[in-house]
């Protein structure tokens, strides 16, 4: 009997990667819906399980895994299937891959809408780290020079970042871009029907309820 998977934390950009991912694969899961800066996260029972406090947070029998990249990483390399499914199986693809994942959580992620998410007033935390309009405007210019390589990319015609593969690569894309609109950055114009193709996935829009429940 397999180990019974369960992910932690609701509501965010991040946690939706995570979500998407299980139900891309079919995965039966349970949902423990707990949000961010709710107290929830600084229980003694959760902060047993990750000491950072923060979601969203997977449960793979004894496996404890955060960050969400690593963790629509880790499902998609657990449970591959005969055509690689959410990764590929090609190294050369791989590496390819993995320097998406790792160019999307740094550069258009974490130096670029995460800064605006905490220094500006749009939804943000200003109000824990401080308002900073000139930082936020920067972190804007940034994501949208960031994006052009994005726009390389998709301009050649492929449906996905790795072409007529869909991949985690593109979960955390995506993310990333539903984020820039929200802040109201924009996004490329190769980017538009890519954004519409993705979300149109039946993973996702499951993805999206499962995100959005909450207790």
């Amino acid at each position: 009997m397999a180990d019974e998977l369960i992910l932690w934390g609701v509501g965010t950009t991040r946690t939706i990667r995570a979500h998407w991912a299980l139900h891309e694969l079919n995965l039966p899961y349970t949902s423990r819906p707990i949000l961010p800066r709710s107290g929830e996260t600084k229980t003694a029972e959760y902060t047993a399980l990750n000491p950072r406090q923060k979601i969203p947070l997977l449960q793979d029998g004894d496996l404890t895994i955060g960050e969400s990249a690593a963790i629509v990483a880790y499902l998609a390399n657990k449970h591959r299937r005969a055509n690689g499914d959410l990764v590929p199986d090609c190294p050369k693809l791989y590496a390819k891959w993995l320097e998406w994942c790792f160019f999307i959580v740094t550069e258009l992620d974490s130096t670029s809408l995460y800064v605006m998410r905490r220094h500006g007033t749009n939804k943000g935390l200003a109000h824990i780290y401080g308002y900073a309009p000139q930082v936020v405007m920067k972190a804007g210019e940034y994501f949208s020079e960031q994006l052009r390589h994005v726009d390389v990319a998709l301009s050649d015609g492929r449906e996905y970042l790795m072409g007529n593969q869909f991949t985690t690569a593109d979960i955390l894309l995506t993310t990333c871009l539903t984020w820039a609109i929200d802040y109201g950055i924009g996004i490329c114009d190769s980017a538009v029907p890519y954004l519409e193709r993705v979300t149109s996935r039946a993973g996702y829009r499951a993805g999206e309820i499962a995100n959005s429940a909450q207790i």
